[in-house]
């Protein structure tokens, strides 16, 4: 009894830091409805770019940290700027797909690269990066949905 009862309160205490860094990671808004499929995240910003490959339709938007995480104190240390999310869905049906593997190269007009992957968050995959400099970044993102097709999108973001 001992040890079941030593054994569930370690896993509890190995899950609340799991628990903490997903809120901050994922952002706690508190006033976001999340009733209405998870997109409340996908609501802010404005969209930087949409196209449909291969009948996904992959719409990207890039919004500040300082959007992103309104209401919130920023983390000490934290060099991210912005957080580029994309949501996909079926070109014909609009059914969201949530489940894949996604990875962002951003290169800078300085040519710095920043490659990585994307997390699944409600509703759509993220992940922050430093767009600090004003000027144009190419934006490159691999994506691999359940269906296992390989597919990409390119384009250009411009931070005034």
């Amino acid at each position: 009894m001992k040890r079941t009862t030593v054994l569930i309160a370690a896993l509890c205490a190995m899950a609340l830091p799991v628990t903490s860094f997903a809120a901050m990671d994922h952002g706690d808004h508190g006033s976001m409805d999340r009733g209405q499929g998870g997109h409340a995240m996908m609501e802010m910003g404005d969209v930087a770019h949409q196209e449909v490959v291969d009948g996904v339709k992959a719409t990207f938007k890039v919004m500040s940290m300082k959007e992103r995480m309104k209401g919130m104190e920023m983390p000490k240390g934290m060099k991210e700027t912005h957080h580029l999310a994309v949501e996909f869905q079926e070109a014909k049906s609009g059914k969201a797909l949530t489940e894949g593997e996604v990875k962002a190269k951003v290169q800078g007009a300085d040519k710095v690269e920043q490659t990585k992957d994307l997390m699944g968050m409600q509703g759509h995959f993220g992940a922050d990066f430093d767009l600090s400099k004003k000027g144009k970044y190419g934006v490159m993102c691999k994506f691999q949905l359940k269906d296992g097709k390989v597919r990409t999108a390119k384009f250009w973001y411009t931070v005034k």
